[in-house]
């Protein structure tokens, strides 16, 4: 099992036995990002050695929102939840066997964990001990744009290369790519998702090889975080690229066999919104409910992914009498996303959006009524109305409806036309 302290694998770090109150950030930014959020400042008056870390600083540089903060201390946990507490801060303990608390301000939740270093990884989990060294915190980072750290008067520290990395649109590993797949396969896919949302330059060789010999490992991986990884990935503005990366090195098949990666470009190119649902409706080449029940998706991913699959698409050369039955049975958001799958033109989602949803105008209670029992003939006359309206385009009103039901009603079943 490989070890992360090992100086065969990663530069030889000495834990410092101090803050290092004279470390020089790499980059200082004026004003310091956050300077505004009051939640945030009660944080650092409480833990002034904290620093923002994680994507919050990667996000902040690149002018992109920020919706989670999180920040590192080199405070042991209990330490700083104590220090917390006393500023009047509320403290949960959401993971302090890795050195993590959140803090509670005005009711938001801000994660806080102690600096670590890994004593042992096993391929998804680390044991860890806690250190105030923040370089030894950095190099066990998975990429080096996440291994960036900011201070509360905007110092940006680099201990693994990140800012040029991040302005190169390069996404790598923190030392060797190899060492850091074995600690952790999910990194994997971490990676892929990075690429999509980050990357603008290929990964070298090395990298290239690396995620290809870590390909058996994914199986460690359980199928809600594979699933997890998948749609974040498939979120991102444009990952077309990073998917046919994943397929090519392998990946895409070892984890989705049953998704192709070749119909994102389509999608991309015509102006698809980055819908995660959307594109594997596109991708899907296997049975949905299969895929679905596989990788455990959500109630709501999994309908929506039976519907997209279940719906008709519409086409350019139907006419509104058309496009109203598909709305009378179909929803139009669903149909709308069909119009992407195939590739239709904007006038056609235009002409969807422009429609108003025909709602059939008669229910049970019409046909009783009539002085019709109870019983599946009134469902048999419902729906033989129902066929009317639509046959003329669904656009019959509800007066229209009930004189052909009363029609409808009127005319002799077979059996009694037959004389049986």
């Amino acid at each position: 099992m490989p070890h992360r302290d090992d100086p065969a694998m990663i530069p030889t770090m000495t834990p410092a036995t101090a803050p290092a109150a004279n470390e020089v950030p790499a980059l200082r930014l004026s004003p310091p990002p956050f300077a505004g959020d009051v939640a945030l400042s009660r944080i650092w008056d409480a833990l002034p050695l904290a620093r923002v870390v994680g994507g919050a600083v990667r996000d902040a540089l690149l002018g992109l929102p920020v919706a989670d903060i999180d920040l590192a201390t080199p405070l042991a946990p209990e330490a700083a939840a104590e220090a917390l507490r006393a500023a009047g801060i509320k403290v949960v303990p959401t993971g302090l066997a890795h050195g993590t608390v959140t803090a509670v301000v005005d009711r938001r939740g801000f994660e806080i964990t102690a600096l670590r270093r890994d004593v042992e990884t096993d391929g998804r989990h680390a044991v860890v001990l806690f250190t105030e060294d923040w370089r030894a915190d950095a190099m066990r980072r998975d990429f080096t744009i996440n291994a960036l750290s900011l201070d509360r008067d905007g110092g940006v520290y680099d201990y693994a290369g990140g800012l040029g990395d991040l302005k190169a649109g390069l996404v790598r590993f923190v030392g060797d790519p190899a060492t850091r797949i074995r600690e952790d396969y999910l990194r994997i896919l971490r990676f892929f998702r990075f690429q999509s949302r980050y990357g603008r330059s290929p990964p070298d060789a090395a990298t290239r090889e690396a995620l290809r010999a870590g390909i058996p490992g994914l199986a460690r991986l359980s199928v809600e975080r594979v699933w997890m990884e998948l749609r974040r990935i498939l979120s991102a503005a444009d990952p077309v690229d990073g998917v046919a990366l994943m397929a090519e090195l392998g990946v895409l098949p070892a984890v989705a066999p049953e998704l192709s990666a070749a119909p994102l470009a389509a999608l991309r190119d015509a102006g698809a919104p980055a819908d995660p649902i959307l594109r594997v409706a596109a991708m899907l080449d296997a049975d949905p409910a299969g895929f679905a029940e596989r990788l455990k998706l959500s109630n709501d991913d999994r309908d929506r992914l039976l519907r997209l699959r279940a719906t008709p698409a519409p086409k350019p050369a139907d006419d509104d009498a058309a496009l109203r039955r598909l709305l009378a049975d179909y929803r139009r958001d669903d149909l709308i996303d069909r119009s992407w799958i195939a590739g239709a033109p904007e006038r056609l989602r235009q002409r969807l959006v422009a429609l108003p949803q025909p709602v059939f105008p008669l229910m049970g209670k019409d046909v009783l009524a009539l002085g019709k029992a109870p019983g599946p003939a009134v469902g048999r006359l419902l729906y033989a109305v129902r066929a009317w309206w639509l046959a003329g385009g669904a656009v019959a009103d509800r007066s229209a409806c009930l004189a052909e039901l009363a029609r409808q009603a009127c005319v002799p079943s077979p059996s009694a036309q037959d004389g049986s």
